[in-house]
């Protein structure tokens, strides 16, 4: 038996990179998770990427036929330059480039989210479909669309920015700048901070979240409210309810825009909530056209944390590998 050919698929965080070996014909085989070097700065953290695709290739006996690397922030599509990653501290960092003088294989660098998306399109919840729309939801919220067969870049290469979608013109600040986004309501870090305001407004009623967050209220995280609103909280249901419409909401207006066949659901909030879905699924049937709702599946991501880098190298493969 030969050499199998593979692509090493990375998924690089603010707090850890995962690297996938993805086989071309679709299995997975060998996997490093290792903690990531932000205070180093760029140099250190390609390094810490090309060290460890150079041990996952002592270990399989060959080098990958390429790499793929995910992202949290903005790609240039054609240089793959990283524009900006808020959680890594970079502006204008030519990791695509790098990489690929270092271990001197063809190498993609692309967005986070699309590449989880291109993980559950190839192997995951979408696989066979034309038409999907998968929406992640954990710190941020953000998406990946494929129309006809062809995942959406966009001029810009902006392309499933669905948390910046506005969901109400005089709603909470966000991150971007604008008011009433989607992630403003359902981002990780917005349901802590609305039930922060919520619980200093009224402290009775939040003092289930007071409590778990030891008395402090700016400790309470968005994983305490979800799990405080499954638990009954009255306050912590609330701005879990809100984040339910908002997504509802957006996602509506997606599937009226883009007629999606299947809708997936994953990230970190999903992940600690699989219940959401339920919640969500008919607010959503509620708030769009019949006919393009018609035969829309909603179902939960199937790749879970490993979206990223098996998506990631799957695109390496589509990409450079014959």
């Amino acid at each position: 038996m030969g050499r199998v050919t593979w692509a090493a698929g990375v998924d690089l965080g603010g707090t850890k990179i995962q690297i996938i070996q993805v086989n071309t014909f679709g299995t997975i085989g060998e996997r490093v998770k290792i903690a990531t070097d932000v205070t180093g700065g760029p140099d250190a953290i390609t390094q810490q990427i090309v060290d460890a695709i150079g041990e996952m290739s002592d270990k399989i006996g060959s080098e990958p036929a390429a790499v793929g690397v995910g992202v949290a922030g903005q790609i240039d599509a054609d240089s793959g330059v990283v524009k900006f990653a808020p959680n890594l501290k970079w502006e204008n960092v030519l990791l695509q480039q790098d990489i690929k003088r270092a271990i001197g294989v063809p190498v993609i660098v692309t967005n986070d989210v699309r590449a989880a998306t291109w993980g559950e399109w190839l192997h995951g919840a979408g696989k066979g479909a034309k038409n999907l729309l998968c929406v992640f939801i954990g710190t941020g919220v953000g998406g990946g669309i494929v129309s006809d067969s062809k995942m959406l870049s966009g001029y810009n290469n902006t392309a499933g920015e669905i948390g910046h979608i506005t969901v109400s013109l005089d709603g909470p600040q966000c991150t971007c700048g604008n008011k009433g986004c989607v992630e403003a309501y359902a981002g990780g870090w917005a349901l802590a901070k609305r039930a922060q305001e919520a619980v200093t407004l009224s402290p009775q009623k939040g003092k289930r979240l007071v409590d778990n967050a030891g008395g402090d209220i700016s400790r309470i995280t968005g994983k305490m409210v979800m799990e405080a609103g499954a638990a009954g909280d009255a306050l912590a249901s609330q701005v879990v309810e809100q984040a339910v419409e908002a997504i509802a909401a957006g996602v509506s207006g997606l599937v009226n825009s883009i007629s999606p066949e299947k809708i997936i659901f994953g990230g970190g909030v999903i992940e600690g909530s699989p219940y959401l879905i339920d919640k969500i699924a008919p607010l959503i049937h509620k708030r769009t056209l019949d006919a393009a709702f018609e035969g829309v599946e909603i179902i939960r991501a199937k790749l879970h944390n490993d979206a990223g880098a098996i998506g990631a190298g799957a695109l390496a493969i589509r990409l450079f590998v014959k």
